[in-house]
């Protein structure tokens, strides 16, 4: 195996038990044909010594700011030029902490912010840890810098807990390296995405709508990025910053939704309906705001239109159409009927009734369906489900041609 040939991977190693695999991780980074060099934080090095990464490696393991030899030579800039790819391995909640604050007060976080190469964080914490709203926000601002996130894991910890936050095995690791660094799969590719929810407006103070936080059409929208293809985002009412490289259209009601989206259709390979559109909207909105009066209030509502069927059956209809199907009983069944009705290709669905996927999470699992197959994307980050969606995307148009 040789797929990270001419790869130079900067691996870092922080202070956690989970760093003895990554003396193992090393190796099979090494085997797999990439050249290594290891940097160290002061708290990793209580739990394993520089000595074996050196020997490993071959080079010097470097873990202080502070070396006066290699400084004087601003040998901590001479490697954030020399990396290819920065793998934190394990990535501790400091770390993930100090990386999404911007802050470089050791090697290996000024090497992260000095350095142009992607930077991937495998991280390993205790669960709670990892559930803390804290390390959520944290982990959410790095993945809208496209930072890559591997894992973590669930299982026993070493702490005598159970959950996730295990550091996922260094081949697990490894493969998550090769797949980032392999040729992009939809390089030449136009993908239309569209995310978020829409807002129908009742009056100027009031609107319905449907739950929605953008935050899985937009995973989507950088995991197609980062896969080479040329990302055109139709964005609804959602607070997130735009991917990189992404060229994005926002707009707020279903109605300027569907416009947009359909002006865009022409030349594009793939669509991709992630926004949770309205399925009614007032009949008549009122110019000035509706003032309480009475018990109930009655409100006229219409059809909009339905966007993805509408792609799905135009003239100017891309090779693949992907829907999106957010249930909360008998998902196949329903994820199933709408993937016929309206002549999809593929459909995703998700359980929104689970806790900890769906709405407002960071994490999300999908069951990806079409007509004589299907193929299930586990519970994690919505970064990493978004990434096995598009790999499987890739495959149907591969096979295609």
């Amino acid at each position: 195996m040789a797929g990270l040939d001419g790869q130079r991977i900067l691996l870092g190693v922080s202070g956690g038990i989970a760093a003895y695999k990554s003396a193992e991780l090393l190796r099979r980074l090494q085997d797999a044909g990439a050249e290594v060099r290891v940097v160290m934080t002061a708290s990793a090095l209580h739990f394993v010594g520089a000595t074996t990464f050196q020997a490993l490696s071959r080079f010097p393991v470097r873990s202080s700011l502070w070396d006066a030899e290699a400084e004087a030579a601003m040998s901590h800039i001479e490697l954030a030029r020399w990396a290819t790819r920065i793998l934190v391995a394990p990535a501790t909640a400091n770390v993930v902490a100090k990386l999404a604050q911007g802050r470089a007060n050791d090697l290996l976080s000024t090497l992260c912010l000095a350095s142009e190469a992607p930077v991937m964080l495998a991280p390993a914490m205790n669960r709670v840890m990892w559930a803390h709203p804290a390390t959520r926000a944290n982990v959410a601002t790095l993945h809208s810098r496209g930072v890559e996130f591997i894992g973590p894991g669930e299982g026993d910890q070493a702490c005598g807990e159970t959950g996730a936050g295990r550091l996922l095995e260094p081949n697990q690791i490894v493969d998550a390296v090769l797949a980032a660094c392999a040729p992009p799969r939809l390089a030449g590719r136009r993908v239309l995405v569209s995310a978020g929810p829409t807002f129908e407006d009742i009056d100027p103070v009031r609107f319905i709508g449907n739950r929605s936080s953008g935050k899985m059409g937009f995973a989507v929208a950088a995991a197609a990025r980062a896969m080479g293809a040329e990302v055109t985002l139709v964005a609804g009412p959602v607070a997130l910053p735009t991917p990189p490289g992404v060229r994005r259209i926002d707009v707020r009601r279903a109605a300027q939704m569907r416009d947009a989206i359909l002006a865009e259709l022409p030349g594009q390979d793939v669509y991709l309906g992630a926004a949770a559109v309205a399925d009614y909207t007032p009949a008549e909105t009122l110019p000035q705001k509706i003032k309480k009066s009475g018990e109930t209030l009655r409100i006229d509502l219409v059809r909009t239109a339905d966007i993805l069927a509408e792609v799905a059956a135009h003239p100017a209809r891309p090779p693949l159409v992907v829907g999106f199907a957010a249930e909360t009983q008998d998902m196949e069944g329903y994820a199933r009927d709408k993937l016929l009705r309206k002549g999809l290709d593929l459909i995703a669905a998700n359980d929104v009734a689970r806790a900890g996927q769906g709405f407002e999470s960071d994490d999300n699992a999908l069951v990806v369906f079409w007509r004589d197959g299907r193929r299930d994307i586990g519970h994690g980050p919505k970064a990493r489900v978004a990434r096995d969606l598009l790999a499987l995307v890739a495959d149907h148009l591969d096979a295609r041609a």
